[in-house]
């Protein structure tokens, strides 16, 4: 056997593959693990360069193996002649196959396993030698039954009692080098029945391949060009162009305690709405930093939609039209930033300058190579799928200590973070009152809520996807509309409805963006995405799946029942965990760690059980990677995770498939994401839920900075809410949820009309 082998491993377009090539690199000693999809290559291929191979892995993935479509090459896996076999190793969907292929039967579990932990029984031998107790994750609706007359033979199964008797959970042909478990040896969850299985599973492997006498053939360029180079494959920097000198960052210090960043904002113009405006707030415990952007007339405002061949960029009154070229958009933007890339700002404060705004949900569905079918509903049609603001000067604030941070990246301004500093001295000698006096809507607000007959009816439809074996979870949700008539008055009302929203429903993660034509209020419980400065970057994840609503009577004890002792919510946060392993995985490598597996938190307003991952850029040498070096890693892995795996459900790809079937409109800004990416490489992104957004175009005509000052005389707001369903669901408390999480928005616009 060669000092380094090469391990194919076959996708049936999963989001848990690269979580399996990362247990492969650690059972298999300097192993070279490439990855192809079950399409890529047809059956001739695909024989033609196995014997290159040590061994195949046959991954997980949705549908069912009896489905072409769903399954690939793989049926006809089993199937080649014993002179080019080489040992395989099939994970769930690979199992089924392997079974049916060889005279099993297929049939649908009574009651679906979609996140759920079992225990193994297993007789100690072969497969799981030397192994004691497993308990494993396992992710299925569908299973195998054997008989005496099949090519193979059971080698563990799960006692599921009387939900489904006897499951089986790991087979092995009876001649052929063919191994396979139902259940996911990659979970984090997975316990005993993890790197120990596949680490026999190499051992069978070598000892078949000496048995026979057989080693694998030389590798060669043509085999590399069919499958590619081994994973990690470490994406380049996405900029490249020539190295610019490191900035400094202007900065001035105040200690104004008694100053609020609603304060600043009022003091910057946050009432003025025909201009942009953006600030991205801590509101609550656990947040600590609230950034706010002082954006100039000439400041560059960058929006982009789907489908278009140029960005558009606004400067003051001018809009140009700057081609794509043979760039993605997130290629243009990191080039974009490069020349401001920074090392010199106040390390210990999250942002020195950069770009502010946010990335709509569709952006994400059109990165993994999903069309989108259509352009649904106005909201698609209005609001840009990109809309960020280059922020030069800022002001951050530190709610922990009262310090105030006065930036600029221009090396000229210190004129201007002098007024600044005047101003806000000023300001903290005067008294405020940062919610807003007085009703902001001249009458109660019209709310039209999703058809409820419909929403049940496609929670249902949903519920049948995950008993087919199409989906492990699928986030259903729907947009709500709210018409309100604002009072009469030069100013409108979004700024006003900002701050009272925080009043009633402050979170750490919340965010006003005035951002014309899109206007985003936010009070987010749920960070997605944050990234330090390089070198050694760290990206971290926090998915929320489990909320309780704070109480009188629901202690920690009693939320920490309801959440992390609740199945079906520790079943709905495996699944996403799971999920950002393997996105994190497949832009850093093997650096990936999951910090806090379904704690539960205290925020402000309620009790949320929260996981956080944790993935770096390092080599085992210590040595970071060029992407990381020029602070691009976060932003890789932005692109690459979008959108976010708790608003989709699992496998991800599939399930978007599914959803943009089952919902009515576009996303839109909901279910996207919005925050920073600095340009010392930092970056902080949150999830757009407990949102609304409205379009405002009168200030956005070409070549006219302000086209018509007449305040509309309704706006229209729209709220996205929804909730993960899974085979656990019930439709009626499905409803129910998702009509709590639009609760927090929609009394904020009552309380505006009182």
């Amino acid at each position: 056997m060669s000092a380094s082998p090469r391990i194919l491993l076959i996708d049936s377009y999963d989001s848990f593959t690269h979580n399996l090539a990362a247990l492969c690199r650690r059972a298999v000693p300097d192993c070279h693990v490439h990855i192809i999809k079950n399409d890529a290559l047809s059956v001739r291929t695909l024989a033609s360069i196995l014997p290159c191979f040590s061994a195949v892995i046959v991954g997980p993935g949705p549908g069912s193996p009896d489905n072409p479509h769903d399954i690939g090459v793989v049926k006809h896996l089993w199937k080649l002649s014993q002179a080019i076999a080489v040992p395989v190793f099939g994970v769930c969907l690979g199992l089924q196959s392997l079974a049916i292929e060889s005279g099993a039967k297929l049939q649908r579990l009574n009651v679906v396993k979609h996140g759920q932990i079992s225990r193994i029984h297993h007789d100690g031998t072969g497969l799981f030698k030397g192994i004691g107790d497993i308990h494993a994750v396992r992710y299925h609706s569908l299973h195998v039954e054997l008989s005496d007359r099949d090519d193979v033979e059971q080698l563990a199964w799960a006692d599921d009692g009387a939900e489904n008797g006897a499951v089986v959970m790991a087979v092995k042909h009876k001649v052929k080098p063919f191994w396979a478990v139902q259940y996911h040896p990659e979970s984090v969850c997975t316990s005993g029945g993890g790197v120990e299985v596949l680490r026999n599973f190499w051992r069978l492997a070598r000892n078949w391949h000496v048995f026979h006498d057989r080693k694998p053939e030389p590798w060669s360029r043509d085999v590399q060009s069919m499958v590619g180079p081994s994973w990690p494959q470490l994406p380049p920097p996405s900029v490249i162009q020539k190295d610019f000198a490191a900035s400094n960052v202007l900065t001035a210090v105040l200690h104004l305690p008694q100053l609020s960043a609603a304060d600043v904002c009022d003091l910057l113009g946050a009432q003025e709405e025909s201009s942009p405006f953006t600030l991205l707030e801590s509101a609550a415990q656990p947040g600590k930093y609230s950034i706010i952007g002082c954006i100039a007339r000439d400041s560059p405002r960058v929006t982009y939609s789907i489908g278009d061949s140029h960005v558009r960029v606004r400067q003051g009154a001018t809009i140009s039209l700057r081609p794509l070229g043979q760039h993605d958009i997130w290629t243009w933007m990191g080039r974009f930033i490069r020349p401001w890339k920074a090392k010199k700002g106040v390390p210990e404060i999250p942002f020195w300058g950069g770009f502010i705004g946010y990335l709509g949900y569709e952006l994400g569905v059109d990165s993994l190579s999903i069309p989108l079918r259509s352009r649904k509903g106005s909201a698609s049609r209005q609001h840009p799928d990109v809309n960020l603001v280059f922020v030069e000067r800022s002001i951050v604030m530190d709610s922990h200590n009262g310090d105030i941070f006065i930036q600029s990246l221009n090396p000229d301004d210190t004129h201007w973070l002098q007024e600044m500093t005047t101003h806000l001295l000023l300001a903290s000698e005067e008294p405020h009152s940062p919610t807003p006096v007085g009703p902001i809507f001249l009458q109660p607000p019209i709310v039209t809520l999703p058809d409820e007959t419909v929403y049940k009816s496609r929670i249902q439809l949903a519920k049948e996807h995950l008993f087919a074996g199409e989906s492990y979870e699928l986030c259903l949700t729907a947009h709500t509309h709210v018409t309100a008539r604002p009072r009469n008055g030069p100013t409108c009302s979004s700024w006003d409805l900002y701050k009272l929203l925080q009043t009633r429903n402050p979170a750490p993660h919340s965010g006003y963006l005035r951002l014309h034509p899109t206007t985003l209020l936010s009070s987010s419980p749920e960070r997605f995405l944050s990234f330090s400065r390089p070198p050694h970057s760290k990206c971290q994840l926090r998915p929320i799946k489990g909320t309780v609503r704070k109480a009188p009577g629901i202690t920690r004890e009693i939320a920490e029942e309801l959440l992390a002792g609740s199945r079906k919510e520790v079943a709905e946060n495996l699944m996403i965990v799971d999920l950002i392993r393997h996105d994190l995985h497949g832009v850093v490598g093997d650096d990936v760690d999951v910090k806090q597996f379904c704690r539960v938190e205290e925020y402000e307003t309620v009790w949320q059980l929260v996981s956080v991952i944790e993935g770096g850029s390092s080599h085992a040498s210590g040595e970071t990677t060029a992407l990381d070096a020029q602070g691009d890693l976060g932003w890789e892995v932005l692109k690459r995770s979008l959108p976010p795996g708790s608003m989709t459900g699992a496998p991800k790809k599939r399930s978007i498939e599914i959803l943009q079937d089952l919902e009515d409109n576009d996303r839109s800004v909901y279910s996207g994401v919005f925050g920073y990416w600095c340009v010392g490489g930092a970056g902080d992104w949150s999830v757009v839920i407990r949102s609304c957004f409205k379009y405002d175009g009168r200030f956005e005509a070409q070549g006219s900075e302000v086209v018509d000052l007449v305040p509309p005389a309704t706006e229209e707001w729209t709220i996205g809410a929804g909730g993960a369903i899974t085979a656990l669901s019930e439709v009626d408390a499905e409803w129910d949820e998702m009509v709590v999480k639009l609760q927090s928005v929609l009394r904020t616009f009552e309380a505006a009309a009182q």
